[in-house]
C-alpha cells in the first residue's frame, strides 16, 4: 500500500496505545518488522501551550521509519497550531485520534467523542490537512454505540476533508475494548472510500491477519494489545502470509531474552528509575500464559533495578 509517496508493505502496523507505545516499543515492534509505527497520542490543547511532555510523544527516530505521529483534539485552530509544530519532529504522516474511547478524551469531545459530530470532524481534518505538508490520516471506530455506527459514512466525509489513509478499530465507542470486534465495519468502510484503509481489532496471530485481509479487503492490519509482551508478533504475521504456516511462539528461554532486551531498551531511554517503574507491566505482559504467571506477576510490581528483572528471568528460566 501506499501513504502519500511512501510505499509501505502490506504485512502489519504497530497500532498507537496511550501509555503503552513508547519509544522502546515502538523499537521492539520495528526490530520484529511492522510494516509502520504509530506514536502515542499528544494533546493538542498540551503541544501548543508548551507542555514538555507532549512534545516528549512526538520523537521520532529514524530505525521507526515509516511512522506517524498522533494528536488529539476538538478545536480546528488548536488542532492546526499543534499539526505544524509537531510537523517539526520530522514524522511521515500526522494521524488524528478519532477513536480514543477513555473518559478524560472522549468525555471532552476528543477521540471517539469527534464520531458523534462528523462536521466538527471534518472542519479538524480540513484545518490540519492545510497546516502541513504531509500526509494526514485518521484514526475512528465503528461509531459511539450500536444505534450509531457511521463508520462508513464517516470514513467518506474524511476523505472529502483530505484524508490520506484511514484506520478503522472495529468496535463502538461503549464498547471499549470488549467483545468482538465486527469486521464487516472494516469492510464497508474500504467499499465507502478510494483511500487506504487499516483494518485494527482482534489481530492476534497470522492467521487472524489473514482472514481480515480476504474477509475485508483492507490495505493493511494493525495490531495493538496483541503486541503487548509479544513484539513478534509482527514477524509472525508476515511469516503466515508468506508461507500459509503459524510459527511457534518463542521458547521460554527466548521470550525471556526479549524481555530483557525490551527492559534494556526502555532503561536506557528513561533511565533506570523511571524506566523500572513503566517496565513493570511489560514485564508482566512478557510473562503471561507461562506456568507459575500469576505467582511471577506479583514479582513483577515488586521489580526496581535492571538487575531484579535480569534475576526474575533467570529464576523463571530455571527448571524446577
Amino acid at each position: 500500500m501506499k501513504i502519500g509517496t511512501i510505499d509501505i508493505p502490506q504485512t502489519s502496523a504497530l497500532a498507537p496505545m496511550a501509555s503503552v507505545a513508547d519509544l522502546a516499543y515502538r523499537m521492539m515492534a520495528k526490530r520484529y518488522g511492522a510494516a509502520l509505527i504509530t506514536g502515542e497520542m499528544c494533546s493538542a490543547k498540551g503541544l501548543c501551550y508548551g507542555d514538555r511532555k507532549s512534545a516528549e510523544l512526538l520523537s521520532v527516530s529514524d530505525g521507526e521509519r515509516p511512522m506517524a505521529v498522533q494528536l488529539f483534539g476538538d478545536d480546528p485552530v488548536t488542532m492546526a497550531e499543534a499539526a505544524k509544530k509537531a510537523e517539526t519532529y520530522r514524522p511521515d504522516f500526522i494521524d488524528i485520534n478519532m477513536g480514543c474511547p477513555v473518559p478524560k478524551v472522549a468525555g471532552n469531545g476528543s477521540g471517539s467523542a469527534l464520531m458523534k459530530s462528523p462536521r466538527l470532524a471534518a472542519q479538524i481534518v480540513e484545518a490540519v490537512v492545510s497546516a502541513v505538508q504531509i500526509p494526514v490520516t485518521v484514526k475512528i471506530r465503528s461509531g459511539w454505540d450500536s444505534g450509531s455506527i457511521n463508520a462508513p459514512e464517516f470514513a467518506a466525509l474524511m476523505e472529502r476533508s483530505g484524508a490520506s489513509a484511514l484506520t478503522v478499530h472495529a468496535r463502538t465507542r461503549t464498547q471499549m475494548y470488549k467483545g468482538r470486534a465486527d469486521w464487516d465495519i472494516i469492510k464497508a468502510v474500504k467499499t465507502s472510500v478510494s483511500i487506504p484503509v487499516i483494518g485494527n481489532g482482534d489481530i492476534d496471530s497470522g492467521r487472524a491477519a489473514a482472514d481480515m485481509y480476504r474477509q475485508t479487503g483492507c490495505d493493511l492490519v494493525a495490531v495493538a494489545r496483541s503486541s503487548r509482551g509479544r513484539p513478534w508478533i509482527f514477524a509472525n504475521i508476515t511469516h503466515y502470509l508468506k508461507t500459509g504456516i503459524e510459527p511457534p511462539e518463542p521458547c521460554l528461554a527466548e521470550r525471556m531474552e526479549v524481555m530483557l532486551e525490551h527492559i534494556g531498551l526502555i532503561c536506557s531511554h528513561k533511565g533506570e528509575r523511571l524506566g523500572m517503574r513503566e517496565a513493570r507491566k511489560h514485564a508482566a505482559w512478557y510473562i503471561a500464559g507461562i506456568k507459575g504467571a500469576a505467582s511471577y506477576r506479583n514479582e513483577c510490581g515488586k521489580l526496581e533495578s535492571y538487575e531484579d528483572v535480569r534475576g526474575l528471568a533467570e529464576y523463571i528460566k530455571t527448571p524446577r
